[in-house]
């Protein structure tokens, strides 16, 4: 079997916690693991495994891939596309290893089962069928009217397994009661196996367009250390579709059997809102789930989550309190929906709580924005034993570096010399530089930059260790 793990989501309504730039499946939201290392130690002791990312978060994977010590083929989309492409460019690569007819195993990153064995013997019993040529999914029966998920009308096949009738997209309230009440329907999970074979068949049958667009951007692949990059040009020009459209529902209607269900038998969510953390963690014998820093006098119900900071609530009912280091969201916890419209605020308003925390992570390290103003900001940098940063330059903007702890090696113009703990150095604006920790502790240092455009996008690298110049 080959697992395949869509780890390309945003996550949005999960802000202020999940970003643009670190999304919820890079976050540990229910131990001590990531969402998506939780997906990965799931499965077992498999071979091998296909990760298809969005290249923004290119080093985060890689990063927890490494904190797993796991390895596995990681396929960069350009830009998201949805879920039929990206599973596309997986099947496609599969094709091109000889493994057509190989059951792939399409995983989200960030889902949360509770019973991993019950659930990956499931999994073995749908990888049987779907090795006879099958697209199976599983299904989840549903514990409540629900409007944040897909449904399945099921017909019987058997004890065990069901034909899939239709697909139904996420319906509205009313809907979703009438859905609860019919014992005929059941969620759908977003977790399928089939065929490389069969995948790409279906797509050339239904969704061609796709189908042509993935093949001519996965003929021009390039290798870029631990990533498979495909052509940017011709993949932007696929269409957005999820594998239910594309898919999925043409095949329930053309053909009433081939698709077929199974029944997780395991609690499960998807952890596509706050309400649904709150639903599957730890309560209280206040029904409250409290991580981080809290006190909680008189409240109940309710979510509280803090950062770096105390939080306290008192006297108050089904509320979300998620707090970090530059944002805080309260949320009526029915209303949790609505985050999306906070969402559409900051965007249209170019704020950069959408995108970032104040801790941004990179290949090499991390920095944290310490503080800002009209023409300064001020960092604290962290950059990991034997890392480097790349050879670049800033056109509108001076560097004021600051060593706390820690030996770098800094590269200024011609000049290159050693600055150690409780030294500084000055890089000019337009100069050419570089810094490496060539130590074997973290190097720590504070950066005061000054100009008249302090954004990241100020950076023109020459030489870049991790290919980004």
């Amino acid at each position: 079997m080959l697992p395949v793990i869509l780890c390309g989501g945003g996550g949005s309504r999960l802000w202020p916690l999940s970003r643009t730039y670190f999304p919820k499946q890079f976050h540990r939201l229910v131990d001590h693991t990531s969402l998506l290392q939780s997906t990965l130690s799931r499965l077992g002791g498999v071979d091998e495994v296909t990760l298809v990312a969005n290249e923004e978060h290119r080093f985060l994977v890689a990063e927890q891939l490494r904190s797993a010590q796991l390895k596995a083929r990681i396929i960069l989309e350009p830009e998201g596309r949805n879920t039929a492409p990206a599973i596309a460019l997986a099947a496609l690569d599969a094709q091109a290893r000889g493994l057509l007819d190989e059951v792939m195993l399409v995983l989200p990153a960030d889902h949360h089962i509770e019973d991993p064995d019950t659930f990956m013997q499931q999994v073995a019993q749908a990888g049987s069928l779907a090795s006879e040529g099958y697209v199976v999914t599983l299904a989840v029966p549903p514990d409540r009217a629900e409007t944040g998920y897909g449904y399945l009308l099921l017909s019987e096949r058997d004890s065990e397994s069901f034909w899939v009738d239709r697909f139904i997209e996420k319906p509205d309230l009313t809907t979703a009661k009438e859905l609860f009440l019919d014992d005929r329907f059941q969620w759908n999970s977003g977790i399928y196996l089939f065929t490389a074979r069969c995948y790409l068949e279906a797509l050339r049958r239904f969704a061609p367009d796709i189908l042509d667009l993935c093949i001519e951007a996965s003929a021009d692949t390039q290798h870029d250390m631990d990533f498979i990059r495909i052509n940017s040009d011709l993949f932007k020009r696929c269409r957005s579709c999820s594998i239910d459209f594309a898919i999925m529902e043409p095949l329930c209607l053309e053909e009433k059997s081939s698709v077929i269900a199974l029944s997780i038998g395991s609690p499960w969510s998807d952890l596509g809102g706050w309400e649904a953390l709150w639903r599957i963690g730890k309560k209280d014998d206040k029904q409250n789930v409290v991580k981080g820093d809290v006190v909680a006098h008189q409240t109940s119900n309710s979510l509280i989550m803090s950062g770096d900071r105390l939080v306290a609530a008192v006297g108050v009912d089904e509320l979300l309190i998620v707090d970090t280091e530059d944002a805080l969201l309260v949320a009526g916890k029915h209303a949790v929906g609505d985050v999306k419209r906070v969402i559409d605020t900051l965007k249209a308003s170019g704020r950069g709580e959408l995108d970032y925390h104040r801790e941004v992570f990179r290949p090499w390290g991390k920095y944290e924005l310490v503080a800002s103003g009209m023409g300064y900001q001020i960092k604290r940098i962290t950059v990991n034993p034997g890392a480097s940063l790349s050879l670049q330059r800033h056109r509108h903007r001076a560097e004021h570096w600051v060593v706390v702890q820690g030996d770098a090696e800094v590269r200024r113009g011609e000049d290159l010399f050693c600055v150690t703990e409780n030294q500084s150095t000055y890089i000019p604006q337009g100069v050419v530089h570089s810094l490496k920790n060539k130590s074997d502790v973290a190097l720590i240092m504070v950066e005061i930059q000054t100009g008249s455009y302090l954004d990241e996008d100020d950076i023109e690298r020459f030489d870049d260790e991790y290919g980004r110049a």
